[in-house]
C-alpha cells in the first residue's frame, strides 16, 4: 500500500507542458524552446508545436528563439490549464544568419552534419585551439604538436586530413590556397568570436574556396547584440598557460549602428620542451542594419610566435616524453645546446565586407568582399650546411684552407595576399527552396629564404637570399542548389557546382630546384538526395555526391624532386544514408557512409623539410562506416550524450615502394588491401552532464580513439596505439551580483593520466633483406588543469 501511495505521488508530481510557437501568425518549425538554467530544450515540430514531459510543479522561464525573430523569455507555471501559444515578433534588423545560409545544410538537407552553438562552444572552451573545441563531434580526431591543445593543433574527420576539409568564415574561404590547410595558431582565441559552427561530414553541400573532399566546417561570427556589454575573461593553468581577453559592444546605436570588438592574449610553455606559444588576436566588427538589409565590416587579426614542434620524438621512452629535437645542436666543445629562437612567427589579418539584403519576402541576397594579408617566417639554426646548397662558393681562409660547410641561422619567409568575392542568392516560396551562389578568389604569395648569420660568411651579404619563388592561384566556383517538397513527407535535393583552378609557380625553392610550372583544373561536382520526414520525430535520408580535388603545392614540390610522385587530381564518390529521431527527452541518429576514391593522395608516413605529409596517389581506396549519435535527458539534472564511429578504411591492391639502405635501389612489394594511414576503425565520445543544483554543471568528457597506422603498409611496427582519455569540467554561474553575470570554470584534462600519443609519422627501409622502421611520435600531456572566470557587465 505504501508503494502504491509513493507511485501515485511520483505520478501526480510529474507534469507535461505543451505549446505552439508562431511568427507573424504562422507556425514556426524548428524554433528553439529551452528551459532556462537547465539541460532541457526542444525544437518545435513541423506544425510549430512542442512538449516538455515529466516536469515538477513550479515556476519556469522558457527561452524561445528562431532566426529572423526577436527571442522571448516566457514565464510559465506548471501545471497549466491549457497549451501555451507563443508569438515571436519579426526582428527589426536583418539578421547575420543570411550570410551563411547559402553554404549550410538545412534541417531537411540529406547530409550528415552537426551544429554547435556559442553556448556549446563556450561550455567546452578551456583556452585550447579550435580543433579541441570541436573534438566532441562525431568522427573527429584532434592532435597537438606541443601536447596540450595550444600551438600547432590539427584534426581529421573520418580519417580525412585538414588539407581536404573546406573551412569558411561567414561564407568566406579560410583555407590557405597552396597547402589547402588551415593554421590555427594564426587565429588565436577565434572561438570567442564565433556565434555557431556547422560541421558537415562527407562531401556535404557546395561551398566556397578549397575543395570539400571529406568534410566542411562553416563558422558564423557573432551576431548583433542589441544591448551594450563588456566582458573580461581570464584563464590560467598548467605549463604556465594564461589567456586573457576583453570583449566590448555598443549595442544598437541610433536604431542602426553596431560595433563589437575582442582583444586576446595567450601564453603557454606547452608540454613539449620549447613548445611555447605567444599569441595575440583581435576581432572587430562594425555594422549598419535596417529591416531589410545590413552592411558589416570585420577585421580578424592574429599575431603568433610559436616554438617549432613539428619534428616529434624518435624515442619517447629513452629521451623522455617532452623531448624536442628542434633547435638542438652540438657546440665546439661537444656539448648539446639549443637555439632558443627556433620559432615560427606569423601575422595574418582578414578583412571582410559583407552586404545582405531582403529583396522580397521570398528572395534574399548576400555578398562579401574579402582580403587577407599574411607575412611571417620560421627560423632555424643549422649545422654543417654545404655552401653549394645555398648557391654559394666554398670559403677560402687566409692561408689557403678551404671551408666547404658552415653553421648558419636561416629564415624561411611567406609573404602573401588573398582576395576575392563570394555571393549567394536564395529564393524560398512554398515547396521550393533555391540557391545560386559562387565566388572568385586570387592568391599571390612569395616564398623566400634569408641567411641572417653564418659562422663562415665569406663574401656573402647579410640577409643573403638563397631562394625565391612565387605562387599565383586563382579559383572560381558557381553552384546551384535546390530542394523541393514533393509530398507532405518527401523532399528532393539537387546541387551542382562548377569549380575551376589555375595555379602558376615561378622561381626556385629552398633546395635550389626550379619550381616553374602551370596547372589548370576544371571540375563538375553534382549532388543528389532525398529526405523523408516520416512524422514529427522520425526522418530518413539518402544522398550521393561527387567531388574532385587538385594537388597541393607540397604535392607538386615533391614531384619536382621525385618524378615518380607526380600527383594527379583526386575524385571522391560519396554515398550516405541516415536515420534521425528527435524526441522530447531523447535523440538518436545513424548515418551510413561509403566514400570511394579514385587516385586518392594518401600520406606515405614521411614528412617534408617543413613538416608537410609526403603523399602518393593510390588507384582505388574507400572508407566505409557508420556514425551513431545519441542523447538522453534522464532527469532534469542528468544528461547523457554520446557518439560512435565504426569504420573500415582500405587501399585496394597497394604496392609499397621503399628505398634500400642509403637510398640504394627501390623495393616494390604488393601488399593487397591495406589500411589507409591515420584512419582509426573506432572513434567514440561520451559526455555525462550533471546539474546538482541551479547554475552548477559537472561534465565527464571521454574520448576513445582506436589504433591507427601511420603509413599504408598495415605494419604493426608503424602504429599509433589506441587511447582513452577523460576530462572533468565544472561550471558555475552567478547572476545579479556585482556584475550582470559571472561564469567560473575548472577543467582537469587527462583525468587518469593516460600516457599516449595522438599523432606520429615515419617509414621504413630495407637492408640486408630485413625491414627496418623509423618513427617520430607526438606524446600528449598527462593530467593537467585550467581555471577560468568571465565577468560580464
Amino acid at each position: 500500500m505504501l508503494l502504491l501511495q509513493l507511485m501515485a505521488v511520483i505520478a501526480f508530481g510529474q507534469m507535461n507542458l505543451t505549446g505552439l510557437v508562431k511568427g507573424d501568425g504562422e507556425a514556426l518549425a524548428g524554433a528553439s524552446v529551452v528551459i532556462e538554467k537547465s539541460f532541457y530544450g526542444v525544437s518545435t515540430r513541423a506544425n510549430g508545436s512542442f512538449e516538455f514531459k515529466n516536469l515538477k510543479p513550479g515556476n519556469y522561464t522558457l527561452l524561445v528563439s528562431f532566426v529572423g525573430f526577436e527571442p522571448q523569455e516566457v514565464p510559465v507555471s506548471v501545471p497549466t490549464t491549457e497549451p501555451l501559444e507563443i508569438n515571436l515578433k519579426a526582428s527589426n534588423f536583418f539578421t547575420d544568419e543570411v550570410q551563411i545560409t547559402a553554404t549550410r545544410a538545412g534541417n531537411k538537407t540529406p547530409v550528415a552534419f552537426t551544429n554547435l552553438s556559442k553556448q556549446e562552444l563556450d561550455a567546452n572552451n578551456s583556452g585550447q585551439d579550435i580543433p579541441y573545441l570541436l573534438g566532441i563531434t562525431p568522427s573527429l580526431v584532434q592532435s597537438s604538436e606541443a601536447g596540450a591543445g595550444i600551438g600547432y593543433t590539427s584534426f581529421r574527420i573520418r580519417g580525412t586530413d585538414p588539407t581536404r576539409i573546406n573551412v569558411t568564415i561567414d561564407g568566406v574561404p579560410l583555407n590557405d590556397s597552396e597547402s589547402q590547410g588551415v593554421f590555427w595558431p594564426n587565429m588565436p582565441d577565434f572561438a570567442s568570436s564565433v556565434e555557431n559552427v556547422q560541421i558537415q561530414r562527407g562531401v556535404g553541400t557546395s561551398t566556397n574556396g578549397a575543395a570539400a573532399f571529406g568534410a566542411t566546417i562553416n563558422f558564423q561570427t557573432q551576431n548583433v547584440n542589441p544591448n551594450s556589454y563588456a566582458e573580461i575573461t581570464s584563464m590560467a593553468g598548467s605549463f604556465n598557460t594564461f589567456k586573457n581577453s576583453v570583449k566590448v559592444g555598443t549595442g544598437i546605436i541610433n536604431d542602426h549602428f553596431t560595433f563589437d570588438a575582442r582583444f586576446s592574449k595567450l601564453n603557454s610553455d606547452g608540454y613539449i620542451d620549447y613548445g611555447f606559444s605567444d599569441h595575440k588576436s583581435m576581432y572587430m566588427a562594425a555594422g549598419y542594419h535596417t529591416e531589410k538589409s545590413s552592411v558589416k565590416a570585420k577585421i580578424i587579426h592574429g599575431d603568433q610566435r610559436t616554438g617549432i614542434t613539428w619534428w616529434g620524438n624518435p624515442d619517447v621512452e629513452g629521451l623522455g616524453r617532452t623531448y624536442n629535437p628542434a633547435g638542438e645542436y652540438v657546440d665546439e666543445y661537444g656539448q648539446t645546446q639549443y637555439y632558443e629562437d627556433q620559432t615560427d612567427n606569423y601575422k595574418q589579418t582578414h578583412f571582410i565586407l559583407n552586404y545582405s539584403s531582403k529583396l522580397s519576402e521570398s528572395l534574399h541576397f548576400n555578398t562579401s568582399l574579402h582580403y587577407t594579408r599574411g607575412k611571417g617566417y620560421y627560423e632555424q639554426y643549422k649545422q654543417d650546411e654545404s655552401f653549394p646548397d645555398y648557391g654559394l662558393e666554398d670559403v677560402v681562409l687566409t692561408g689557403g684552407e678551404i671551408i666547404s660547410t658552415t653553421d648558419l641561422i636561416r629564415q624561411k619567409w611567406l609573404d602573401n595576399h588573398f582576395y576575392g568575392m563570394v555571393f549567394g542568392l536564395s529564393y524560398q516560396k512554398e515547396a521550393l527552396n533555391f540557391t545560386l551562389g559562387g565566388g572568385w578568389n586570387k592568391y599571390d604569395g612569395d616564398h623566400y629564404g634569408n641567411i641572417t648569420w653564418m659562422r663562415y660568411a665569406g663574401k656573402s651579404e647579410k640577409d643573403y637570399e638563397w631562394y625565391l619563388n612565387n605562387g599565383k592561384k586563382t579559383d572560381y566556383n558557381l553552384y546551384a542548389k535546390t530542394s523541393y517538397q514533393l509530398t507532405g513527407v518527401l523532399s528532393a535535393y539537387a546541387d551542382i557546382q562548377l569549380r575551376g583552378i589555375n595555379y602558376d609557380i615561378t622561381g626556385i625553392d629552398d633546395d635550389r630546384v626550379d619550381m616553374t610550372m602551370n596547372h589548370d583544373f576544371l571540375f563538375v561536382n553534382p549532388k543528389l538526395g532525398l529526405f523523408a520526414q516520416l512524422d514529427a520525430k522520425n526522418a530518413v535520408y539518402a544522398s550521393f555526391a561527387l567531388a574532385h580535388r587538385e594537388p597541393t603545392r607540397a604535392n607538386f614540390k615533391e614531384a619536382k624532386t621525385y618524378p615518380s610522385l607526380t600527383p594527379k587530381d583526386e575524385a571522391l564518390y560519396d554515398y550516405e544514408a541516415g536515420y534521425k529521431f528527435n524526441g522530447n527527452t531523447s535523440a538518436f541518429g545513424a548515418n551510413l557512409y561509403y566514400m570511394f576514391y579514385r587516385d586518392q593522395l594518401v600520406p606515405t608516413g614521411e614528412k617534408s623539410s617543413v613538416g608537410y605529409d609526403i603523399m602518393t596517389n593510390v588507384d582505388k581506396s574507400y572508407r566505409l562506416g557508420i556514425e551513431l549519435t545519441g542523447g538522453l535527458k534522464i532527469t532534469t539534472w542528468l544528461k547523457w550524450d554520446a557518439n560512435l564511429t565504426l569504420s573500415s578504411n582500405k587501399i585496394i591492391d597497394y604496392v609499397d615502394h621503399t628505398s634500400g639502405a642509403g637510398g640504394d635501389g627501390v623495393n616494390f612489394k604488393e601488399l593487397g588491401n591495406t589500411d589507409i594511414s591515420y584512419s582509426p576503425n573506432v572513434i567514440a565520445n561520451n559526455i555525462v552532464s550533471v546539474m546538482p543544483f541551479s547554475n552548477f554543471d559537472i561534465k565527464l568528457i571521454s574520448k576513445y580513439v582506436g589504433e591507427q597506422h601511420f603509413d599504408n603498409t598495415s605494419s604493426t611496427d608503424r602504429v599509433i596505439e589506441a587511447y582513452f582519455v577523460n576530462d572533468l569540467r565544472f561550471d558555475y554561474s552567478l547572476d545579479n551580483v556585482l556584475f550582470s553575470q559571472v561564469n567560473l570554470f575548472a577543467q582537469i584534462n587527462n583525468l587518469f593520466d593516460a600516457k599516449y600519443s595522438n599523432n606520429a609519422y615515419g617509414g621504413h627501409w630495407y637492408e640486408n633483406g630485413k625491414d627496418y622502421t623509423w618513427a617520430y611520435y607526438f606524446p600528449q600531456a598527462g593530467t593537467n588543469f585550467m581555471l577560468g572566470a568571465s565577468f560580464t557587465f
